[in-house]
């Protein structure tokens, strides 16, 4: 069933979901939600699975006019959103009639808000995912940003008995001052003597900032005699931080899966969210953890949202 028409598709504004991990040993990016945290809470917000197709809106969001009624939540980065021209407020559901229109403006705090809609987006499956990956023009709507007069359907789901809301104490702040957990290596011998100035040293959001990859610029830390400024080109994983002969860091994000640079660091995957919400010109330092550290960081996580999931599923 047709949902929303696009009037205006915002900055970048594409379909995802969890993504594709099934492919990445051939050469497939697992795309996906960047924010997975604010996707995952702005799905259960209007009742569905976690992982339900959602729009992903990068810096400055769309204009949408409903097609019919539906319950829609917004979370992550505050966009000045409006319904008919008046506020909508973020993290909580809300429902919207045929002929209301949408507009989410120019991000305040964060860099990525989500739009989910009751039963998730309807867009068809490709290899196991509605996920939008730009790199290889698949999923999502025709494997592209939103474009004006697009109309996108949803799948069935239920409407909420009574409205939801994230309590105040789980909404996450989106500081210009960003601080994310790594562990060392997988390539850290290659930098030894630089790895204490890599996590005690402050870097800058550079423009260069996409699905990608988070370019970084600040105190550069160069290989150690003796190692290659390059190796043959191996399998990468989210947060991977390569560091090229420059010196500066990039933070590899969803939409690669090789890489030919050596790697000081991983960003731990709880911490991913944080770098999906950070702009250009925002300042970022890395803290190094152990793996057990990262381990135990991810299941208090999982906790966390559990936790969520329960209290806000009991509010039917």
């Amino acid at each position: 069933m047709d949902i929303f028409r696009v009037t205006s598709p915002g900055s970048f504004t594409t379909v995802q979901d969890r993504g594709r991990y099934s492919f990445i040993d051939r050469g497939v990016p697992p795309s996906g939600t960047l924010d997975l945290f604010a996707a995952r809470i702005a799905n259960l917000l209007v009742g569905n699975p976690a992982g339900a197709a959602v729009l992903e809106t990068t810096m400055t969001g769309p204009v949408l006019e409903f097609l019919d009624e539906v319950d829609i939540a917004i979370t992550g980065a505050d966009m000045a959103s409006t319904v008919n021209r008046e506020p909508v407020p973020v993290w909580r559901s809300i429902r919207v009639k045929e002929g209301d229109v949408i507009r989410l403006r120019q991000a305040k705090s964060g860099c990525r808000a989500y739009l989910a809609v009751t039963g998730g987006i309807d867009v068809p499956v490709v290899m196991g995912s509605r996920a939008t990956c730009i790199q290889a023009k698949i999923g999502g709507l025709e494997g592209r940003p939103l474009k004006k007069g697009d109309v996108l359907a949803r799948l069935p789901g239920a409407f909420l008995a009574k409205p939801r809301r994230l309590p105040v104490e789980f909404i996450p702040a989106y500081s210009p001052d960003v601080v994310v957990r790594a562990v060392a290596g997988p390539q850290d011998e290659a930098f030894a003597s630089g790895l204490e100035t890599f996590f005690s040293s402050v870097y800058e959001v550079t423009p260069e900032a996409d699905r990608m990859g988070y370019r970084l610029k600040g105190t550069p830390v160069y290989h150690d005699k003796g190692f290659p400024r390059s190796i043959i080109s191996e399998p990468t994983v989210p947060g991977n931080v390569q560091l090229p002969a420059d010196g500066q860091p990039i933070i590899l994000l969803v939409e690669q899966t090789t890489g030919g640079y050596t790697k000081i660091a991983t960003v731990i995957s709880t911490d991913l969210s944080k770098i999906a919400q950070a702009m250009p010109g925002n300042r970022l330092r890395f803290q190094q953890v152990t793996l057990e550290e990262a381990h135990g960081i991810y299941r208090e996580q999982a906790v966390l949202l559990k936790q969520i999931e329960t209290l806000l599923s009991s509010a039917r």
